[in-house]
């Protein structure tokens, strides 16, 4: 007889949970939903940074070698890639100072005296033309140097997959809108798109490796330099996200 009541006891009490799980009410409710879409495509410019610094005692005779260098360097740069936008940029002139040492306590320190000068400059340079972006560097390495190399998308592609991105985070979140509906045991089609919030940002994930050499560049001994062998790169890919918030109410 006891066992019997405890196995009606069980059986009620499981009838009770099953009963209290299927009636969480599910009409009208209002559900906030995030998405996010995402498009990758291969980088298609470059903006590369090139440097010339010089030191001299004579600080006019420094700044007449950079500006002679810059002058020869963007001329290289012109012949080599047409079409690159060229943008000097960041000219600087810093004192040299010889190194001393500690002064015992109580020494009136005399006024430093530069011993030398350090002068440069850089040049931005962007372009789409990837194919010719190992000459195009090589040839200017032969009197400037290279400061640094990013690739992305130029600004014609990005406007071009802003409608992908937008159609990705919108597929997203019909997915997300079946599963919550699935699991709330309500039909997809009782789901009713209340706001979207689209929030574009791009989010550039670029990587970039120089390896390797190829054949070597005379455009450069044209103008005094030396020969620098070509690099080699790899533009990559970026990914474009967007990201998007949708209140879906059940009916």
């Amino acid at each position: 007889m006891t066992v019997m009541k405890a196995m009606l006891a069980a059986a009620v009490a499981t009838v009770a949970l099953s009963a209290q799980a299927q009636t969480l009410p599910t009409s009208g409710t209002l559900v906030v939903v995030p998405a996010n879409g995402a498009v990758v495509h291969a980088n298609d410019q470059v903006t590369v940074t090139l440097a010339i610094e010089e030191q001299d005692k004579d600080k006019a005779a420094a700044a007449s070698r950079v500006n002679q260098k810059m002058n020869q360097g963007a001329a290289i740069v012109k012949k080599a890639d047409p079409q690159a936008v060229l943008k000097t940029q960041g000219y600087y002139t810093y004192a040299v100072y010889p190194e001393t040492a500690p002064l015992p306590p109580g020494t009136v320190a005399k006024p430093r005296v530069p011993t030398g000068w350090r002068v440069g400059q850089y040049l931005q340079v962007t372009t789409s033309n990837l194919a010719a972006l190992p000459k195009t560097v090589s040839a200017a390495q032969g009197v400037l140097t290279l400061n640094r190399l990013n690739f992305g998308l130029a600004p014609a592609t990005i406007r071009k997959l802003d409608d992908q991105r937008i159609v990705a985070a919108y597929q997203n979140l019909n997915q997300r809108v079946a599963a919550i509906a699935g699991a709330m045991g309500r039909n997809v089609n009782e789901a009713v798109i209340d706001t979207i919030d689209f929030e574009g940002s791009g989010n550039y994930a670029q990587r970039v490796n120089v390896t390797g050499a190829r054949n070597m560049s005379a455009d450069a001994a044209a103008y005094g330099g030396s020969l620098v062998a070509e690099p080699s790169f790899e533009a990559g890919e970026t990914t474009l996200n967007m990201g998007l918030v949708a209140k879906i109410r059940f009916k």
